[in-house]
Protein backbone atom coordinates (compact mmCIF):
# COMPACT_ATOMS: atom_id res chain seq x y z
CA UNK A 1 0.00 0.00 0.00
CA UNK A 2 1.48 3.48 -0.96
CA UNK A 3 0.72 5.61 1.73
CA UNK A 4 2.50 8.42 0.50
CA UNK A 5 0.17 9.15 -2.24
CA UNK A 6 -3.15 8.84 0.60
CA UNK A 7 -4.83 11.70 0.70
CA UNK A 8 -5.87 12.01 4.66
CA UNK A 9 -9.46 12.89 5.12
CA UNK A 10 -10.96 14.00 7.82
CA UNK A 11 -10.80 10.20 9.01
CA UNK A 12 -7.88 9.86 8.43
CA UNK A 13 -6.74 13.03 10.49
CA UNK A 14 -8.75 12.68 13.50
CA UNK A 15 -6.93 8.92 13.18
CA UNK A 16 -3.41 10.85 13.44
CA UNK A 17 -4.53 13.24 15.99
CA UNK A 18 -6.00 10.72 18.74
CA UNK A 19 -2.92 8.25 17.64
CA UNK A 20 0.16 10.77 18.30
CA UNK A 21 -1.63 11.73 21.34
CA UNK A 22 -2.12 8.25 22.41
CA UNK A 23 1.27 7.02 20.95
CA UNK A 24 3.13 10.08 23.01
CA UNK A 25 1.88 9.08 26.25
CA UNK A 26 3.59 5.57 26.12
CA UNK A 27 6.39 6.89 24.07
CA UNK A 28 7.06 10.51 22.53
CA UNK A 29 10.37 10.23 21.23
CA UNK A 30 9.71 7.25 19.53
CA UNK A 31 6.70 8.64 18.10
CA UNK A 32 8.52 11.83 16.85
CA UNK A 33 10.93 9.55 15.24
CA UNK A 34 9.43 7.48 13.47
CA UNK A 35 6.55 9.74 12.19
CA UNK A 36 9.38 12.01 10.78
CA UNK A 37 11.26 9.63 9.93
CA UNK A 38 8.72 7.76 7.77
CA UNK A 39 7.64 11.16 6.08
CA UNK A 40 11.28 12.20 5.34
CA UNK A 41 11.84 9.09 3.79
CA UNK A 42 8.11 9.33 1.17
CA UNK A 43 6.82 6.24 2.73
CA UNK A 44 3.75 8.49 4.11
CA UNK A 45 2.56 12.17 3.35
CA UNK A 46 2.45 14.16 6.49
CA UNK A 47 -0.01 17.16 7.02
CA UNK A 48 1.94 20.53 6.29
CA UNK A 49 2.01 21.21 10.33
CA UNK A 50 3.86 17.79 11.35
CA UNK A 51 6.32 18.54 8.52
CA UNK A 52 9.01 20.07 10.65
CA UNK A 53 9.27 16.57 12.10
CA UNK A 54 10.99 15.66 8.74
CA UNK A 55 14.06 18.03 9.43
CA UNK A 56 17.15 16.33 10.38
CA UNK A 57 18.06 18.02 13.98
CA UNK A 58 14.36 16.97 15.24
CA UNK A 59 15.11 13.58 13.77
CA UNK A 60 18.39 13.28 15.12
CA UNK A 61 17.63 14.79 18.52
CA UNK A 62 14.40 12.29 18.17
CA UNK A 63 16.45 9.33 17.86
CA UNK A 64 19.19 10.38 20.82
CA UNK A 65 16.23 10.83 23.44
CA UNK A 66 14.68 7.45 22.35
CA UNK A 67 18.05 5.47 22.30
CA UNK A 68 17.95 6.66 25.94
CA UNK A 69 14.27 6.35 26.75
CA UNK A 70 14.53 2.48 25.30
CA UNK A 71 17.01 1.59 28.34
CA UNK A 72 16.13 3.90 30.76
CA UNK A 73 12.68 2.31 30.67
CA UNK A 74 13.51 -1.15 31.09
CA UNK A 75 15.70 -0.54 34.74
CA UNK A 76 13.49 -0.82 37.72
CA UNK A 77 13.11 1.95 39.97
CA UNK A 78 14.70 4.78 36.97
CA UNK A 79 11.75 4.06 34.65
CA UNK A 80 9.54 5.32 37.38
CA UNK A 81 11.84 8.54 37.90
CA UNK A 82 11.65 8.58 33.94
CA UNK A 83 8.17 8.44 34.18
CA UNK A 84 8.01 11.62 36.81
CA UNK A 85 9.90 13.63 35.12
CA UNK A 86 7.85 13.04 31.36
CA UNK A 87 4.40 13.58 33.43
CA UNK A 88 5.60 17.65 32.39
CA UNK A 89 6.68 16.49 28.97
CA UNK A 90 4.50 13.71 27.23
CA UNK A 91 1.13 15.34 27.96
CA UNK A 92 1.64 18.73 26.40
CA UNK A 93 3.51 17.21 23.64
CA UNK A 94 0.98 14.94 22.84
CA UNK A 95 -1.58 17.75 22.60
CA UNK A 96 0.85 20.44 20.54
CA UNK A 97 1.43 16.84 18.14
CA UNK A 98 -2.26 16.59 17.72
CA UNK A 99 -3.10 20.29 17.06
CA UNK A 100 -0.67 19.99 14.57
CA UNK A 101 -2.48 17.90 12.45
CA UNK A 102 -5.38 20.26 12.30
CA UNK A 103 -2.86 23.20 11.62
CA UNK A 104 -4.59 24.43 8.39
CA UNK A 105 -7.92 23.44 9.34
CA UNK A 106 -8.69 26.64 11.85
CA UNK A 107 -8.06 27.52 15.33
CA UNK A 108 -11.49 25.88 16.37
CA UNK A 109 -10.11 22.53 15.47
CA UNK A 110 -7.06 23.19 16.40
CA UNK A 111 -8.07 23.85 20.17
CA UNK A 112 -10.41 20.52 20.23
CA UNK A 113 -7.74 18.51 18.91
CA UNK A 114 -5.33 19.96 21.43
CA UNK A 115 -7.38 18.98 24.14
CA UNK A 116 -8.09 15.20 22.96
CA UNK A 117 -4.29 14.88 22.60
CA UNK A 118 -3.27 15.91 25.65
CA UNK A 119 -5.97 14.02 27.20
CA UNK A 120 -5.19 10.92 25.42
CA UNK A 121 -1.56 11.30 26.25
CA UNK A 122 -2.31 11.68 30.08
CA UNK A 123 -4.39 8.48 30.15
CA UNK A 124 -2.08 6.64 28.53
CA UNK A 125 0.93 8.21 30.54
CA UNK A 126 -0.38 7.62 34.01
CA UNK A 127 -1.48 4.01 33.04
CA UNK A 128 1.69 3.44 31.96
CA UNK A 129 3.32 5.00 35.38
CA UNK A 130 1.06 3.23 38.30
CA UNK A 131 1.21 0.01 36.27
CA UNK A 132 5.26 0.32 36.57
CA UNK A 133 4.70 1.68 40.01
CA UNK A 134 2.96 -1.38 40.76
CA UNK A 135 6.05 -3.74 38.65
CA UNK A 136 8.51 -2.23 40.68
CA UNK A 137 6.69 -3.24 43.98
CA UNK A 138 8.73 -6.71 42.83
CA UNK A 139 12.42 -7.15 43.32
CA UNK A 140 12.62 -8.89 39.99
CA UNK A 141 13.41 -6.99 36.59
CA UNK A 142 11.52 -9.45 33.90
CA UNK A 143 8.42 -8.47 34.29
CA UNK A 144 9.67 -4.64 33.86
CA UNK A 145 11.28 -5.41 30.90
CA UNK A 146 8.32 -7.54 29.46
CA UNK A 147 5.92 -4.42 30.01
CA UNK A 148 8.37 -1.97 28.43
CA UNK A 149 8.73 -4.40 25.42
CA UNK A 150 5.20 -4.78 25.13
CA UNK A 151 5.00 -1.06 25.18
CA UNK A 152 7.30 -0.43 22.44
CA UNK A 153 5.28 -3.04 20.16
CA UNK A 154 2.07 -1.47 21.08
CA UNK A 155 3.03 1.93 20.14
CA UNK A 156 4.10 0.99 16.86
CA UNK A 157 1.57 -0.99 15.89
CA UNK A 158 -0.75 1.85 16.41
CA UNK A 159 1.75 4.40 14.50
CA UNK A 160 1.13 2.07 11.67
CA UNK A 161 -2.64 1.99 11.88
CA UNK A 162 -2.99 5.29 12.21
CA UNK A 163 -2.10 5.64 8.38
CA UNK A 164 -2.76 2.08 7.17
CA UNK A 165 -6.15 1.63 8.27
CA UNK A 166 -7.09 4.94 10.15
CA UNK A 167 -11.15 3.34 11.24
CA UNK A 168 -10.01 0.33 12.36
CA UNK A 169 -7.13 2.75 14.46
CA UNK A 170 -10.30 4.97 15.69
CA UNK A 171 -11.91 1.56 16.98
CA UNK A 172 -9.34 -0.06 18.40
CA UNK A 173 -8.43 3.44 20.60
CA UNK A 174 -12.10 3.53 21.77
CA UNK A 175 -11.57 -0.26 23.11
CA UNK A 176 -7.76 1.09 24.81
CA UNK A 177 -9.63 4.39 25.77
CA UNK A 178 -11.93 2.12 27.78
CA UNK A 179 -9.19 -0.08 29.24
CA UNK A 180 -8.00 2.92 30.50
CA UNK A 181 -11.24 4.40 32.11
CA UNK A 182 -12.00 1.02 33.80
CA UNK A 183 -7.85 -0.04 34.54
CA UNK A 184 -6.57 3.59 35.93
CA UNK A 185 -8.60 3.86 39.07
CA UNK A 186 -7.73 0.66 40.14
CA UNK A 187 -3.84 1.07 39.41
CA UNK A 188 -4.12 4.32 41.53
CA UNK A 189 -5.55 2.41 44.77
CA UNK A 190 -2.94 0.09 44.42
CA UNK A 191 0.08 2.64 44.37
CA UNK A 192 -1.89 4.28 47.14
CA UNK A 193 -1.54 1.39 48.82
CA UNK A 194 1.64 0.59 48.32
CA UNK A 195 2.91 4.39 49.52
CA UNK A 196 0.55 3.81 52.48
CA UNK A 197 2.61 0.52 53.21
CA UNK A 198 6.33 2.46 53.47
CA UNK A 199 5.15 5.36 55.32
CA UNK A 200 3.61 3.07 57.91
CA UNK A 201 6.04 2.88 61.43
CA UNK A 202 7.27 -0.41 61.51
CA UNK A 203 6.80 -2.09 65.31
CA UNK A 204 9.30 -4.51 66.71
CA UNK A 205 9.27 -5.85 69.81
CA UNK A 206 10.28 -4.78 72.71
CA UNK A 207 9.29 -0.81 71.57
CA UNK A 208 6.27 0.86 72.81
CA UNK A 209 3.33 0.17 69.51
Amino acid sequence: MDLAHLPLDLAGLLALAAGLGWASGLRLYTTLFVVGLAGRLGWIALPPGLQLLEHYWVLGAAVLMLTIEFFADKIPLLDSVWDTVHTFIRIPAGAALAALVFGGQGVEWQTAMALLGGTLAAGTHFTKAGTRALINASPEPFTNIAASAGEDVAVLAVLWLMFAHPWLMLALLLVLVALIVWLLPKLWRGVAGIIRGLSLPRWTPGTNP
